[in-house]
């Protein structure tokens, strides 16, 4: 299942991306600052691709204009986030190729996955979560809504095989429904 927004097409992973996520996923600034390694290749991009990126409810993030795949971003629901939550709450993740910073273009994909997620599936609440010293992540969640919820200092983090502080936030369906009637 695709989802659309003005100009983004959210689609499910596809072996074929694997170039072009590992032309973004390589790059340093990118995969630590989201809590996964540096990729090493090709080949390792296409098997995050078969083993991470082909969860349900994964979407590679694509520009409408060119068709290209820019990043990625998901929802994982209940047992399947990393927070412990609730199976009517979801999680979203979501990171984006550094030519592509500061165009609104992540906060654009998480509005609507937000509005699947509370239109479509009925969640009470989703949560987020951004590492310390993350400002850009910090800043998406705070466009779209995101309140602080806690921090979780001390986090060992084993994809980085180091300790994280990590920053949590959530936003309830009411809460969503009331911003959506400000906009």
């Amino acid at each position: 299942m695709n989802l659309e927004t003005k100009r983004l097409i959210l689609r499910p992973w596809d072996e074929r991306d694997a170039e072009e996520l590992y032309k973004y996923a390589k790059d340093p600034r990118v995969g630590p600052a989201a809590g996964w390694p540096v990729h090493t290749g090709v080949d390792n991009s296409r098997q995050i691709i078969k083993d991470v990126l082909s969860a349900e409810g994964t979407y590679a993030v694509v520009l409408k204009d060119n068709k290209g795949v820019i990043g990625s971003v998901g929802l994982m629901i209940g047992e399947n986030s990393n927070l412990g939550i609730e199976k009517d709450e979801g999680e979203i993740g979501y990171w984006v190729g550094v030519p592509y910073w500061g165009q609104g273009l992540i906060p654009e994909a998480v509005v609507e996955l937000m509005r699947y997620g509370f239109e479509d599936i009925n969640l009470k609440t989703i949560w987020c979560g951004y590492f310390d010293g993350n400002e850009k992540s910090k800043r998406v969640q705070e466009k779209c809504g995101f309140q602080y919820h806690h921090t979780e200092k001390d986090k060992e983090w084993p994809l980085t095989n180091d300790i994280k502080t990590l920053h949590v936030t959530s936003i309830t369906k009411v809460q969503w429904q009331e911003l959506c009637f400000k906009r």
